[in-house]
């Protein structure tokens, strides 16, 4: 994320960068249409974690309490990173599917429209 600052050459210190998660890097993921979760969240992985542990082992203690979870169709998911397209490799990394620090990802799970379809 750009900074603009008030005084030209102004450079501050980043508190936010990789280097300070521990070996982690942050992703945020939101996932569209359930409004129980009103903000994407955002998460610290391992860049070398492949990306279906992701969604065996992480998101599952994300999203799990919510109903259409279970039902999810991980095979017509469709995902965006950085607001495009995205297609994961589930037994790819992290880091080798394009996943970088702070990146945006996006999930829509098509016919599963959040509880009782008030989804929009």
């Amino acid at each position: 994320m750009s900074v603009n600052a008030i005084r030209p050459g102004y450079h501050g210190d980043m508190k936010d960068t990789v280097d300070k998660f521990h070996g982690n890097q942050l992703i945020n993921i939101g996932w569209d249409k359930h409004l129980m979760y009103a903000t994407p969240v955002c998460i610290p992985v391992p860049p070398q974690m492949p990306f279906g542990a992701l969604l065996q082992q992480v998101l599952p203690t994300i999203y799990g309490q919510h109903p259409d979870f279970e039902k999810i169709d991980w095979s017509v998911a469709i995902w965006s990173l950085g607001g495009e397209p995205f297609t994961p490799a589930l037994d790819k990394s992290i880091a080798d599917n394009g996943i970088t620090h702070k990146a945006s990802m996006r999930l829509r799970t098509p016919g599963l429209d959040g509880l009782a379809g008030v989804g929009f």
